[in-house]
């Protein structure tokens, strides 16, 4: 007897990684689920990227503005409205797409609202409706992982989605993880003059980029006002009137410093709780196992995103999507395959990251030629008087780029040139001969590219 399905594919999770599954299956002709149990778009168009996006471009426009002085700009009486920064806010989010099935309901996608739970590898419950697919794609995402931090129920805090849901600035601010997340946030509350503290445990700031980038981002925080605790481990919040107390850890010392508001920006967990036992996938606590394909040890399911651990990045849930897609609806020899993936922080200036950096180089031997170049070599670091920042070139022995860092403003724009050389194996000698433009921050790669020949 032939089986009856709901739908070709469910989608779990309507975030970069399950959206874009959605729509590309459904534009195939596919007859597509997709089910969602918190906001539309999921976390990078309700909480994070767009919107926290938007609050950091204007904090940069005022602290661009209130430090003109020096091209001439006179910055008396300068001021920021934060309810109207919340409003922008608002506003771009909305523009962007945000909570809304509009999109995915104009491309014919049958959109479900409510927790999913697998009941077999071909079922699964949405509160009490239950659907039958021939395919799941799951893109469940992750969620803050445990501190370990002692934070009393009375305590309040923040995470970083919650920066987003602010109504006024706060006078001070602890933040707790000096990782992408960390330095972003900690950067936009100093930009509009609240006093900042970041703390973590390992020795620099950025611990997972080079050397090189912790030591300019400290210079960067320095000049900011921001104050870095490394080599510091929080180990407990306790409210202190209409404050919050944080106890930590530092060169086996207890200190704490009283501010107005905690965020917590310690690293997240995948969103496995989907009763994954139930369909027979295979998982960890670091996220469900995946093969080239993106498919799971179960033939019909597969899993994109931050379900599947790694690094947690918007770019790299797009491809996984655009993968498991492509063998979801049988059209594309597409694999797993993330060599020239940028990595981005967005702080000012920028870190951007492609292929392998040094310090992999150095845990796996691996022989390798590298430059560094400070941005004062290019004239767009004269024009814009910014001069914090760098280009890293690493080739191997071959001669072929295997990996760089640029740090400096629009450096995920410059990295994507460093993103082809890298996936198509280019030579300093080729990536020099490439034209490029003058006074742009684009130079730092030919100019970088030419010295290693």
């Amino acid at each position: 007897m032939k089986k009856r399905f709901d739908f070709d594919l469910a989608v779990i999770g309507s975030g970069d990684a399950g959206g874009e599954a959605a729509l590309i299956a459904a534009k195939s002709g596919l007859k597509v689920a997709l089910i969602e149990s918190r906001k539309w778009g999921g976390s990078s168009l309700n909480s994070t990227n767009v919107p926290f996006g938007a609050m950091m471009h204007a904090a940069r426009t005022y602290k661009n503005a209130k430090d003109g002085a020096e091209y001439g700009i006179s910055s008396n009486g300068l001021r920021f409205n934060f309810p109207t920064i919340i409003n922008w806010k608002n506003t771009a989010s909305k523009r962007a797409g945000a909570n809304s099935k509009k999109l995915f309901e104009e491309n014919k996608i049958t959109c479900i609202h409510g927790a999913a739970r697998f009941i077999s590898a071909e079922e699964i419950a949405v509160g009490n409706q239950t659907y039958r697919a021939k395919k799941f794609l799951i893109a469940t995402g992750a969620s803050t992982a445990d501190t370990g931090i002692n934070i009393p129920e009375n305590t309040d805090y923040l995470l970083p989605e919650d920066v987003t849901t602010l109504t006024r600035q706060p006078r001070s601010v602890f933040v707790v993880g000096a990782g992408s997340t960390g330095c972003e946030i900690a950067q936009f509350f100093a930009a509009l003059g609240s006093e900042v503290v970041i703390a973590d445990i390992a020795g620099r700031l950025l611990p997972r980029e080079d050397e090189e980038v912790g030591q300019v981002m400290d210079e960067v925080f320095n000049r900011d006002g921001i104050k870095v605790l490394t080599q510091s481990r929080v180990v407990a919040i306790q409210k202190d009137g209409i404050e919050k107390r944080v106890i930590f850890m530092r060169g086996g010392q207890e200190k704490s410093i009283k501010v107005d508001c905690v965020v917590l920006c310690t690293g997240s967990a995948p969103n496995i709780d989907l009763g994954l036992e139930n369909a027979g996938v295979k998982y960890t606590a670091n996220g469900i196992k995946v093969d080239e394909t993106m498919a799971t040890n179960v033939r019909n399911i597969y899993a994109a995103g931050d379900i599947i651990g790694g690094i947690s990045s918007t770019e790299k849930a797009v491809f996984d999507a655009r993968v498991a897609a492509a063998h979801i609806v049988g059209k594309s020899k597409l694999v797993r395959n993330y060599t020239g993936l940028i990595r981005v922080t967005n702080t000012l200036p920028e870190v951007a990251q492609v292929g392998v950096s040094e310090d992999d180089c150095i845990r796996r031997d691996r022989k390798i030629k590298k430059l560094v170049m400070p941005l004062q070599a290019v004239q767009r670091s004269n024009i814009q008087g910014f001069y914090h920042g760098f280009i890293k070139l690493i080739f191997g022995k071959n001669g072929v780029l295997i990996g760089g860092t640029v740090m400096a403003p629009d450096a995920a724009i410059v990295a994507q040139e460093l993103a082809y050389a890298v996936r198509y194996e280019m030579t300093a000698e080729e990536i020099a001969a490439v034209p490029h433009p003058m006074n742009d921050w684009g130079e730092l790669i030919r100019s970088a590219a030419e010295r290693m020949q």
